[in-house]
């Protein structure tokens, strides 16, 4: 492969180099491997990235070098990608963050070794509002994905009983994300009571296999329910990403009955999908995520 080409995509032309750099290691997946995963999985991914502030999370030396979080979009980018002006609290003035509307810019980002997706929960157009609520279910060892599974499925059964419906992903790493969708005018003070609430809940219910303290020390054999997600300056990791983990996993879609055979199977290598597993799953599945860009539900009066 050479070391450095040029692309033409959607009529763009973008530079890439290095295409034969190990980026994961352990397997020997390449920055080229990397650009392909994104273009193949660009038909399902993009509609979940479009006008949602970007987060890189960058790793120029691969998975077992340095990375850094790139918040403001490069000032060497091409002119064609757009940005989003945020007001950052922490930072105290305005930040220009990329939007991955497009192909074109989707491969400009991995170019630059960007393996995570990182964004908001909102739209730039109205970054003071979550498009939805997400959960975040982290095993403490030895709690493993197999644990999340039951976590979920009691979640699951919460929010059904507030007429919510709810989609359950992989987050790639080594737990599960729980979405539930609103595309309605709501608040991020809204989303962030009701998801401690329910985390609580679950804790009160079942307190030798949940916690919902953020304390690490109180982890240990339990899922964290991370409810603090729903904030407008926090990102959460994009369904489809790439992680930055051994092995090129991805963060991937799961219809619940998968979760009820990974944990009738006590086997959390079910749940772990490669890119080629994704790619075959959306030829087959198509998005099953879908629903979370479109579904339009109300949040319960506290």
């Amino acid at each position: 492969m050479p070391n450095k080409a040029e692309l033409i995509v959607d009529d763009r032309k973008i530079q890439v180099s290095n295409l034969d750099k190990v980026l994961y290691p352990k397997v020997g997946f390449t920055k080229g491997q990397v650009i392909d995963y994104y273009i193949r999985v660009a038909a399902v991914l993009l509609a979940h990235l479009k006008d949602r502030p970007l987060t890189m999370k960058r790793y120029p030396d691969g998975v077992e070098g340095e990375f850094f979080y790139e918040k403001n979009c490069p000032s060497h980018r091409p002119k064609w990608v757009q940005t989003a002006k945020v007001w950052s609290e922490g930072n105290q003035r305005i930040m220009h963050y990329c939007l991955a509307n497009d192909l074109p810019t989707l491969v400009w980002a991995a170019n630059l070794a960007d393996l995570e997706l990182h964004t908001s929960l909102s739209r730039k157009e109205k970054i003071e509002r979550p498009t939805m609520m997400v959960f975040d279910l982290d095993p403490g060892a030895p709690a493993d994905i197999v644990q999340c599974c039951q976590v979920g499925l009691w979640l699951r059964d919460l929010l059904a009983k507030m007429k919510l419906k709810s989609f359950a992903k992989t987050s790639g790493s080594k737990g599960l994300q729980v979405y539930v969708p609103l595309n309605t005018a709501i608040t991020y003070d809204e989303t962030k009571d009701l998801s401690r609430t329910l985390a609580q809940h679950l804790e009160h219910d079942h307190a030798d296999r949940v916690t919902s303290n953020m304390s690490k020390a109180v982890r240990k054999g339990k899922v964290f329910v991370d409810w603090s997600q729903n904030d407008e300056h926090k990102t959460t990791g994009a369904v489809y990403s790439l992680r930055a983990r051994s092995e090129p996993t991805v963060s991937t879609p799961l219809e619940w009955d998968e979760l009820l055979a990974a944990q009738k199977k006590k086997d959390p290598d079910r749940l772990k999908f490669l890119p080629n597993d994704v790619i075959k799953r959306v030829d087959k599945f198509g998005d099953l995520f879908e629903p979370v860009l479109k579904l339009k539900q109300k949040l319960p009066a506290m």
